[in-house]
């Protein structure tokens, strides 16, 4: 008598492994439909010094700026830092030259921070802010040369006393003039480190408006 089970069917061959994608090459990132390169690999030259000209264009553009027309009209304003900015890919403005300027208004007690596309010649980014920066080498020089010449300061020094530094001053009460005025103090002392006597700079007006031993400081 023939049985009757059935014959059993072989089982089914594995689907094959999925072949894995290839990994994008070192250096490169995915992003949207495009391959965007990464910071790594970008022109060198975007690292460079900014030459003079560069500078120029760069100040130029932004005292165009209709949102700065009142800062460039009055003009009493002064350029902290004007350097190279490179931006990481997939910012839009990724192999742009950029320039980045923090400025401080004089006029409305105010910090500027741009953003300067030099390739399109626009202002890409700019913010407001209460920050006080730190001091450029032209108010370190300046701030020395008021001190030098103000005759409290010149009866003061002793034999031998230079200018050390020159620092940021903000005053910590509403009632010091350096509250809202942006300032700087000058340490003056002996080359050996010692200090003596320390001038604060009202940087606004260009006249100093304190004068304390460095012991009382």
């Amino acid at each position: 008598m023939a049985s009757s089970k059935k014959a059993a069917k072989p089982a089914k061959a594995k689907a094959k492994a999925a072949k894995p994608k290839p990994a994008s090459p070192r250096g490169k990132k995915l992003s949207g439909p495009g391959k965007s390169l990464d910071v790594m690999v970008s022109d060198p030259k975007l690292f460079d010094p900014l030459t003079p000209g560069e500078i120029a264009d760069a100040l130029r553009t932004l005292t165009e700026d209709r949102r700065l027309s009142s800062m460039a009209k009055v003009g009493r304003y002064r350029i902290i830092a004007c350097e190279p900015l490179v931006v990481k890919p997939p910012n839009l403005l990724a192999g742009h030259r950029l320039c980045r300027i923090v400025a401080y208004d004089n006029s409305s007690d105010r910090c500027i921070d741009a953003c300067i596309d030099l390739d399109a010649g626009v202002v890409s980014h700019l913010e407001f802010n209460r920050s006080q920066p730190m001091l450029s080498r032209d108010e370190e020089a300046l701030a020395v040369s008021i001190a030098m010449v103000d005759e409290r300061v010149r009866t003061k020094l002793a034999l031998g006393d230079v200018a050390q530094s020159t620092m940021h001053y903000w005053g910590r009460t509403q009632s010091d003039l350096a509250f809202a005025r942006r300032s700087a103090a000058v340490i003056f002392g002996r080359a050996d480190g010692h200090a003596s006597l320390v001038a604060v700079v009202d940087l606004l007006d260009n006249l100093v408006t304190q004068v304390v031993p460095a012991e009382l400081w």
